[in-house]
């Protein structure tokens, strides 16, 4: 009967708990824009800047790895 008490307090502690912060969260003004989370992913991004890539001046190159590797049927 005890156990009881206890789990009853604390169901109700932690219920409290979650209304203040229901509260808090509501007139810090989490709630203000339902809208604009669900359309977010319909937005166009801004475009990325694009990164300078340089060649490599000698074409020539082959690395050990594919050396000796046929390409082709």
């Amino acid at each position: 009967m005890e156990a009881l008490f206890v789990l009853l307090i604390f169901s109700l502690i932690l219920g409290i708990g979650f209304l203040v912060a229901f509260f808090w969260a509501h007139n810090a003004g989490q709630y203000e824009d339902t809208e604009t989370p669900a359309i977010r992913m319909l937005f166009e991004d801004a475009p990325a800047k694009r990164q300078d890539t340089t060649q490599c001046s000698d074409k020539n190159t082959v690395s050990k790895k594919t050396e000796g590797v046929q390409y082709g049927g």
